[in-house]
């Protein structure tokens, strides 16, 4: 579908992100917004909307202007087979990680209730007065990553590929110009065999982010989430925007197979 009859609407605390893909946006003819606050602007509802922004302003203005945030599913890591992940990777509750005994590291699959890291074991997780124990956990035996990459993925293809770590700090650098040739071919095919297992209960979204790393015993997959909601680093911006548009549009547009990674929006009262 066109897109110069929509808008792209960004979060009110705009990112680097954020002002590449207006950039981007305002190159093909498709109108960007900066919202000034925490509600839909006037005058977009009813209209042709795609979002860029963090989980609270989907929720806070998702459902009034009819969007489709897509996001993966809470257990798409703990469904994938080992030999991608190179680590035991469980989806529980939040009270059964605080039974613990040992470092783990935990964190929320898709929104950032807590500090994603390394535990020294369950007690040191936010207690149940500051975190409901239903809430979803990830629990995964720790590895260390040398290298992690960030992948926009739409339709089961990588459409750009930054890294954004090395040594488990922030270090952000195009793919291309991060690795030799061979590396970069073999980040490559590590990025095939992970969409190829995207299947069943670790299917993915049709727009979606996967981060991959490479560890002291070959690539594993770090985690997935929300294209919408992540960080672009030294992807191309006109690639990224070509998923982002998919991955929180209008909701009459979304097509029947992402239907299942809907992300469920509140309604908000003001």
């Amino acid at each position: 579908m066109s897109t110069t009859d929509a808008t792209l609407l960004l979060a009110p605390r705009i990112n680097e992100t954020g002002l590449q893909l207006r950039t981007a946006a305002g190159r093909r003819g498709l109108r960007a917004h900066t919202a000034a606050s925490w509600r839909a602007p006037q005058g977009l509802a009813g209209t042709r909307v795609h979002l860029y922004g963090g989980p609270l302003f989907a929720d806070a203005v998702g459902r009034e202007l009819g969007l489709a945030p897509l996001e993966p599913s809470d257990g798409w890591l703990a469904a994938l087979p080992r030999e991608l992940t190179l680590r035991r990777v469980e989806l529980t509750t939040l009270a059964e990680a605080r039974r613990l005994p040992g470092p783990a590291f935990v964190k929320a699959p898709a929104d950032k209730h807590f500090t994603a890291r390394v535990y020294p074991d369950g007690s040191a997780l936010p207690g149940p007065e500051l975190l409901d124990g239903a809430t979803p956990v990830l629990v995964s035996e720790v590895v260390r990553f040398d290298t992690e990459f960030r992948l926009f993925v739409l339709d089961g293809t990588v459409r750009a590929a930054s890294r954004y770590a090395r040594g488990g700090e922030l270090s952000v650098a195009a793919a291309e110009s991060d690795t030799q040739k061979s590396d970069a071919q073999e980040l490559l095919a590590f990025a095939a065999d992970v969409l190829a297992a995207a299947t069943g209960p670790a299917a993915l979204p049709s727009a979606a982010v996967v981060d991959l790393g490479r560890t002291p015993h070959g690539w594993a997959v770090v985690e997935a989430n929300a294209a919408w909601a992540s960080g672009g680093y030294a992807c191309d911006p006109d690639a990224v925007l070509d998923v982002v548009l998919r991955a929180a549009g209008p909701l009459p547009e979304l097509p029947p197979t992402d239907r299942p990674f809907l992300r469920p929006l509140p309604e908000v009262v003001r």
